[in-house]
C-alpha cells in the first residue's frame, strides 16, 4: 500500500507532463505552419530577450526558419541602437530592456566576430542592425507555451522547441 501511495504522485506528474508536452506539440506546429508563410527576405525576426545584468539582445532568426535555428546575439550599435535604448539601471528613468519579449524585424548582418557577456560568461554572435521594425508587443510564447522565463539566468533556449520527431510521437499516443 505504502508502494502505491509513493507511485500515484510520480504517475499524476508523468500524466501532466504528457499532457503538457502534447499541448506544447499543438501549439509549436501551428507556430511552425505560420512560420513557414514568412515572405522570404534579406531580414531576421527578432524577439528581444532581456535578463538585467546581462548584454545579449535575444534571438535572431531567418523568415521561414523555426525558433529552432535562432541565435542568441549580442547587438553592435555602431551603425543604429536598438529600439529600448536609453538609460540603464540603476539610472533613474531606466528603459533598457522595457520592450521584454517583443518582435522585431530585424535588418543588418552578422559581423563574424563574437561579444562577451561578462552576466552569463559566453560569447555570443554580433549582429550589427541597420534598422529595427516592431513586429509585435505581445508575440507569445518564443519556444514552447509552457517555458519559464526567470530574470536569474537564460531559461529560454531553441533546445526547448520539442523536435517534430517527438511531437509526432506524443501526438500519435492515445
Amino acid at each position: 500500500m505504502t508502494a502505491i501511495k509513493c507511485l500515484l504522485p510520480l504517475c499524476v506528474l508523468l500524466l501532466s507532463a504528457c499532457d503538457t508536452l502534447k499541448s506544447d506539440c499543438r501549439a509549436v506546429a501551428e507556430r511552425e505552419a505560420a512560420i513557414a508563410t514568412e515572405p522570404k527576405g534579406d531580414y531576421y525576426i527578432g524577439r528581444r530577450y532581456h535578463i538585467p545584468y546581462t548584454r545579449f539582445w535575444g534571438y535572431l532568426r531567418r523568415p521561414g526558419e523555426s525558433w529552432r535555428s535562432a541565435k542568441l546575439v549580442m547587438m553592435d550599435e555602431s551603425k543604429v541602437h536598438t529600439p529600448d535604448r536609453g538609460p540603464e539601471p540603476p539610472l533613474p528613468n531606466a528603459v533598457y530592456g522595457s520592450d521584454q519579449n517583443a518582435e522585431y524585424y530585424v535588418y543588418g548582418s552578422y559581423t563574424g566576430e563574437q561579444g562577451y557577456d561578462s552576466g552569463t560568461d559566453r560569447a555570443y554572435p554580433l549582429f550589427c542592425p541597420t534598422s529595427f521594425a516592431l513586429r509585435s508587443r505581445e508575440p507569445g510564447f518564443l519556444f514552447r507555451p509552457s517555458e519559464k522565463y526567470s530574470e536569474e539566468y537564460v531559461t529560454l533556449m531553441p533546445e526547448l522547441v520539442p523536435t517534430p520527431e517527438t511531437c509526432r510521437q506524443v501526438l500519435q499516443q492515445n
